[in-house]
């Protein structure tokens, strides 16, 4: 778990100094940097989807994934009260913001190969070359996503520790549970969603992106009633 830890230090600390170096940028900066960081997301996203599709073995199962996660991701109003949470416990304006922060920085810190694949990796190998990487990269963006949002970014800090320590324990529990299928399909997913957040943050089309969550869980049962047919 070394590589998630450093991983998730990596964003406590870019938070931190994201923070501190905000408070002396100008708001037309800022502003700058809410467009740069939507324009990241799209590449990230795109690259996501784009790069593994080709892997897919159910080319269609994205989609169906993506219908049935909106629908009960609507329905439960995730994105909703994700962000009546945050604003509740946000002072003056700055609720909602932090929320739509929040909400791309947590796509984009979990949801991508490096933070799925990695602790994969590290609890079958030990290698912890692919989350040193992430944590690299993850250090740049907390930075600047502080800058424009402010300290409550560190929140995503702990939501990476759990989601990498899922994947770390379920491949130190069963090798084939993670398998290069569901890898796939899990990324697809979330290069769309990610995608998604990058639309929004351009102000281009607010896409409540924290309503699609459902959808990771498709290819989880799909694949998982693919085997036990199959067995």
């Amino acid at each position: 778990m070394q590589g998630t830890i450093v991983n998730t230090c990596a964003i406590v600390v870019g938070t931190i100094i994201g923070t501190m170096l905000g408070r002396g940028i100008k708001e037309k900066y800022k502003i700058g940097l809410y467009d740069a960081l939507g324009l990241a997301s799209l590449c990230i996203g795109l690259n996501a989807t784009i790069t593994h599709f080709g892997q897919s073995k159910q080319p269609v199962l994205f989609i169906l994934a993506l219908a049935i996660g909106s629908v009960v991701g609507t329905r439960f109003d995730i994105d909703g009260r994700f962000h009546r949470l945050v604003e509740r416990h946000s002072s003056g304006g700055r609720g909602k913001n932090l929320a739509d922060g929040l909400a791309t920085a947590i796509l984009l810190y979990c949801i991508g190969p490096l933070s799925m694949l990695g602790p994969v990796i590290a609890a079958l190998k030990g290698d912890h070359t692919f989350l040193y990487t992430n944590a690299t990269l993850d250090f740049i963006s907390s930075t600047i996503f502080a800058s424009t949002y402010g300290i409550g970014m560190v929140l995503a800090a702990p939501v990476l520790f759990l989601w990498q320590g899922i994947f770390y324990m379920v491949a130190q529990l069963s090798s084939q549970a993670v398998s290069n299928d569901l890898m796939a399909e899990l990324l697809i997913i979330g290069g769309v969603m990610i995608t998604g957040s990058g639309l929004s943050l351009l102000g281009i089309k607010d896409c409540k992106t924290l309503n699609l969550l459902p959808a990771l869980v498709v290819p989880v049962v799909w694949l998982s009633i693919k085997a036990i047919i199959h067995f």
